[in-house]
């Protein structure tokens, strides 16, 4: 019989593009759910660090921003100190365990940041993370 050992005639070779489908999909999905809480705040420039403790307790925690001209901000409404410490108690009753995000000016001076820091503390925050810029080797 004629049988010859080439490729069969019935397959064709083609690329099965599912898996990268697939791929496409989960990174989109990760990107729609990161940007908004990056855009989250006032935007203010972050000081720079190597060391940076990855967030391990709660992945949603309330923003507190100080722009260069020592204005506060509550995720995007502005408070002076007194209507801030007010706002973050309230926000840590209806949550006590809330973690609080600190995203300071680099330009700012450390007893500016402070004071934001000791606002929150009467407002008996639990914990108060400091938001950097991860510097890269």
């Amino acid at each position: 019989m004629g049988m010859s050992a080439g490729p069969s005639k019935g397959i064709k070779n083609e690329i099965n593009v599912t898996p990268l489908v697939d791929v496409v999909l989960v990174l989109l999905i990760i990107f729609m759910v990161i940007t908004p809480m990056l855009q989250r705040g006032k935007s203010v420039t972050l000081p720079k660090a190597t060391n940076i403790e990855k967030d391990k307790a709660e992945a949603d925690p309330l923003i507190l921003s100080v722009t260069p001209d020592k204005k506060m901000f509550l995720e995007n409404d502005e408070y002076d100190a007194t209507g801030m410490e007010k706002k973050l108690r309230e926000e840590l009753e209806t949550n006590p365990g809330k973690r609080i995000l600190l995203k300071g000016d680099s330009s700012l001076q450390v007893s500016d940041v402070r004071k934001v820091m000791d606002i929150a503390r009467k407002a008996k925050a639990k914990s108060i993370a400091l938001g950097v810029e991860e510097l890269k080797e």
